[in-house]
């Protein structure tokens, strides 16, 4: 086996493809197709399924590339090290969020002290999220509840509860929810399968005896946010992610009211690699001075 090898296979899984492999690695796909058939050849292992119209990574292949993942992040943080500087004037940090707003100061703080850093930010639910980082998609991620599973490095980032919301001048203008069974009786706009939020929401209004069914189920809190100002129905979100939309009015829900618990995440193994590092430490020293604000 040869490092050339394994980089071969590498990229080939995560770019998804021999071309895209080769384009990336500036090889030619003859050679990375050869790298990769030595490869299989040597351990007689199958790593793609070729039989389709894109190539597929097999589950030995999968099985490969979690420690290829692992492999060429440590050759990375070896290259930060090595020279440090570099580290900082050039890369990407890729964020992974189940809402932006938890994030906006520390970015802030980021971008000015790194500011040939590019920074990318997606947006999912909890499970979006998780899945991400494992398969190295992501460098830190946002989300309302942690793992089970200890394999993170994490900072909490605060607490609230959740509440409803519904648009201005809609037959809901003025509502005020005593029950979860009045709740029920209305039309909802809930997040997709997979959201914390939601999740949270039904624990809760189960615990009290209803069973809540959206009406309307919407991808993430901006599509939940539009559909309930269009006045469709009532929605949902965490009192800190409410922000300020003239269009809304917040609705406070019965006891028991659910929390929301926000923390940034990474993975253990991974917080030492240099734009990850910056970034938690930067995390930190925001979330010291918020509570340092919030106590005065």
């Amino acid at each position: 086996m040869r490092y050339v090898q394994l980089r071969a296979f590498h990229y080939v899984a995560i770019c998804g493809g021999f071309s895209r492999a080769a384009e990336a690695l500036f090889l030619t796909q003859p050679a990375i197709s050869d790298q990769v058939r030595k490869l299989e050849e040597e351990y007689d292992i199958l790593l793609f399924d070729r039989s389709k119209r894109r190539v597929i990574v097999t589950k030995k292949g999968a099985e490969l590339l979690e420690i290829t993942n692992q492999l060429f992040d440590r050759e990375q943080q070896a290259r930060d090290f090595l020279s440090e500087a570099h580290a900082f004037n050039s890369g990407t940090l890729r964020l992974v969020v189940d809402s932006a707003y938890h994030i906006t100061a520390i970015l802030s703080s980021f971008r000015d002290k790194y500011p040939k850093i590019h920074v990318n930010i997606r947006v999912g639910n909890t499970t979006d999220v998780v899945s991400e980082l494992y398969a190295y998609d992501a460098d830190i991620g946002v989300l309302g509840e942690l793992p089970e599973k200890d394999d993170w490095d994490v900072l909490p980032l605060g607490s609230t509860p959740l509440i409803a919301f519904a648009a201005k001048d809609s037959r809901y203008d003025g509502i005020e929810i005593n029950s979860y069974s009045d709740l029920a009786g209305c039309d909802l706009v809930m997040r997709e399968q997979g959201s914390k939020t939601r999740q949270k929401l039904e624990t809760a209004a189960a615990s009290a005896g209803s069973i809540l069914k959206p009406l309307i189920e919407a991808e993430g809190r901006e599509g939940v946010r539009e559909v309930v100002a269009s006045g469709a129905g009532i929605g949902f979100v965490s009192t800190a992610e409410f922000g300020t939309d003239e269009r809304l009015f917040k609705i406070p829900l019965p006891a028991p009211c659910p929390v929301m618990s926000e923390s940034l995440i990474c993975l253990r193994d991974r917080k030492e690699q240099k734009l990850i590092k910056a970034f938690m430490k930067l995390a930190k020293e925001c979330k010291r001075c918020a509570d340092h604000t919030a106590a005065t």
